[in-house]
């Protein structure tokens, strides 16, 4: 579904990402932690395609397809969404008017408040796109909107950042539900890469792999459960270790 190679990518004239590899079949789940400035937003701003990151080495593949040089708009059309940390607040749209918008493009008639009622949201859809919504709710707009987008490859950075466990819950079941885990492996078409600093997310979606980033590098990769263990033991620091063997 998507490979990462060889990534090098520059960000206001600083090296951040040197030489990132990462592969997510279809149907993976893919966890992606690390410290503070370690470079994972980078990379999700990379894969979707952000103009105002710069791949200086390396490529991108969706799908079998090298994407490294292909807009933003051109990389959601082939199937890829994603949930940034920080979304935007936009005045005089209706968060309503935007999923119907979305759902039009896309060729699909969905039943808004259906949809809206999954990630307890059906009471803010007639309100302006994110403005004035707590922490939670911003998620979950984020997570609605791809709920009605269906991406073959989701992006979330930081799901988990800032709620409480209660919205922590509602997000982490549309994520189940996005992405299929409620299903059986082999039925999974749709793969996705969470983005994390503490693995909260983790007590309630099952990743099947994860990787540390640090410092720009992937420092190791292995089964989410015992990677957590580790960082809960020894903190990121013995990662970077990793790196200077």
């Amino acid at each position: 579904m998507l490979v990462v190679n060889d990534l090098h990518v520059n960000v206001n004239g600083r090296n951040v990402l040197k030489g990132v590899n990462i592969s997510i079949g279809p149907g993976e789940v893919h966890v992606l932690l690390g410290p503070n400035g370690s470079g994972k937003t980078t990379l999700v701003n990379a894969i979707i395609g952000n103009p105002k990151v710069k791949v200086i080495r390396g490529k991108i593949y969706f799908k079998g397809r090298d994407i490294t040089d292909t807009s933003m708009y051109e990389r959601v059309r082939m199937g890829i969404g994603v949930s940034f940390q920080h979304p935007p607040r936009i005045k005089g749209v209706k968060l309503r008017d935007l999923l119907l918008n979305m759902a039009s493009k896309l060729g699909r008639e969905v039943n808004i408040e259906r949809v809206s009622s999954l990630v307890k949201m059906r009471d803010l859809i007639d309100r302006d796109v994110n403005v004035g919504f707590s922490g939670g709710e911003l998620k979950r707009s984020e997570i609605l909107q791809l709920l009605i987008q269906s991406p073959e490859l989701v992006l979330l950075d930081e799901p988990d950042s800032g709620v409480d466990v209660e919205n922590l819950i509602v997000i982490a079941n549309a994520i189940n539900e996005m992405c299929g885990l409620n299903i059986k492996p082999s039925m999974r078409s749709k793969s996705a890469l969470l983005i994390t600093h503490l693995g909260y997310i983790l007590n309630y979606v099952k990743a099947d792999r994860a990787h540390v980033l640090v410092n720009g590098r992937i420092a190791c990769s292995g089964k989410p459960n015992e990677i957590l263990e580790q960082i809960a033991k020894h903190g990121f620091e013995k990662c970077a270790e990793c790196l200077v063997k």
